[in-house]
């Protein structure tokens, strides 16, 4: 048996399938190098094609697997310093400790946040103290067996002595679909979602949500991914609202990814309603 997934991974595939690869209405470019000595620098930039403004971040990785330490640190474009240390398996096989900080120098603006990450078979469950927000504590329970997936999520503020969110989720996965339930915002909102591989070139999923507080009429959004060959696909998605949204990768040679999408709407087609984006990654 192996650990089941976090409780923010469950009905993951869908999410992935509706939501990667469509840089909608800007243009990023993410750029990845691994040193010599095992450290991994990724720089991040995105541009707004509607406001122009451009939003980056430096970032740089050391991984020491003989300790179970790793080490990330970050700098963007807002002036934000971030740290990130995490501690796998020293303590306990299956246990992981983070320390994640950050700091807006131009304001004195900081944030703290300890958290510990717990897997074993069945079971996968994690926790984090937010020191400057509340504080806060928050935690996520998943348990599992044979393809079942129950959990729970809940926050709460110390400070206050109350419950600030509480989500629940169930879920089921099998060798060539998953399908998974939400109950989100102090159970209010609903979703369904299912993914299927129907063979080794086309995916296809769909996704439901509904808000009992408003009464709304119920979302729904259903795509596919068609494998052209081994180094380009397409996607496409439409909502019921009449958006729909197409996107094409790829693969340039080893390392250079490209992506191009558009989201349209189909209802107001002579109008500047559309939007399109471009991504290209790099990995050297």
């Amino acid at each position: 048996m192996s650990a089941p997934v976090p409780f923010s991974d469950i009905g993951k595939p869908v999410s992935d399938l509706l939501g990667k690869d469509f840089p909608i209405g800007c243009a990023k470019l993410e750029i990845n190098t691994l040193a010599a000595n095992g450290v991994k620098f990724t720089v991040n930039g995105s541009k707004d094609n509607k406001t122009g403004f451009i939003a980056g971040e430096i970032k740089a990785k050391h991984v020491d697997k003989v300790k179970g330490l790793t080490l990330t640190e970050s700098w963007t474009t807002s002036n934000v310093l971030n740290t990130q240390v995490e501690l796998q398996d020293s303590i306990a096989k299956g246990l992981k400790l983070d320390l994640n900080a950050s700091f807006l120098p131009a304001v004195g603006s900081k944030n703290v946040k300890f958290g510990a990450e717990y897997k074993q078979d069945f079971l996968f469950t994690r926790t984090s103290l937010d020191l400057f927000k509340g504080p806060t504590l928050s935690g996520d329970a998943v348990i599992g067996s044979e393809g079942i997936l129950a959990g729970g999520e809940i926050g709460y503020d110390v400070a206050d002595g109350r419950v600030t969110k509480y989500n629940a989720a169930l879920g089921y996965t099998a060798l060539d679909y998953s399908i998974a339930l939400h109950a989100n915002n102090a159970l209010n909102t609903f979703g369904v979602s299912y993914f299927h591989r129907v063979n080794k070139d086309v995916e296809t999923g769909a996704k439901a949500l509904w808000d009992r507080k408003t009464d709304s009429a119920v979302s729904v959004e259903v795509g596919t991914k068609y494998a052209l060959d081994r180094d380009a696909f397409v996607k496409a998605k439409i909502d019921n609202t009449g958006r729909l949204g197409l996107g094409y990768t790829q693969v340039l040679r080893p390392g250079v990814k490209v992506s191009f999408a558009g989201i349209f709407d189909t209802t107001r087609l002579n109008e500047n309603a559309h939007k399109l984006g471009l991504s290209l990654v790099l990995d050297g």
